[in-house]
């Protein structure tokens, strides 16, 4: 028990004095948007929930219009228009989502797969939580098409 507790105190020890060796300095921003598609950028193909509504002011700096102001494009959103592509948005950030999940049950049940053996339930089973997962990725594909597919009619 003494060993453990020792292994414990030189592992924590060790991390308080290598961790200021191998902090991460934040950067400092070199470079303001331009367009308005800086502003818009995607995380792992996740848009964000502003999307079609931001623009650059003068100084380069991003900002969300306002219902009732003009978009980068000259056009004018009133306020259900400005709802309905912060809705869209949020609803393709959810597919988006279940893509992942859907992706990360293939592997599961790649994995289970694998470790089956000459178990034939497992085996089914695996092979039964592949099959839900490539058809629940496919649904959610077909839905991010089509959510993109409304956003663009409302552009």
């Amino acid at each position: 028990m003494k060993t453990i507790k020792t292994l414990f105190f030189m592992f924590g020890f060790a991390l308080f004095v290598a961790g200021p060796i191998v902090a991460v300095v934040a950067p400092t921003t070199t470079l303001a948007a331009s367009a308005p598609g800086d502003c818009e950028r995607r995380i792992l193909g996740i848009p964000t929930w502003f999307r079609g509504l931001a623009s650059v002011d003068g100084n380069g700096n991003c900002g969300i219009v306002s219902p009732g102001q003009p978009l980068p494009d000259g056009s004018t959103l009133d306020l259900s228009g400005f709802i309905w592509r912060i809705a869209l948005n949020l609803i393709e950030i959810a597919l988006f989502i279940v893509g992942y999940i859907a992706v990360f049950f293939v592997i599961y049940g790649g994995f289970q797969f694998l470790t089956g053996g000459s178990k034939p339930d497992q085996i089914e089973k695996a092979r039964k939580t592949i099959l839900n997962a490539v058809i629940g990725l496919a649904i959610s594909i077909g839905a991010v098409a089509i959510t993109n597919l409304i956003f663009g009619i409302l552009n």
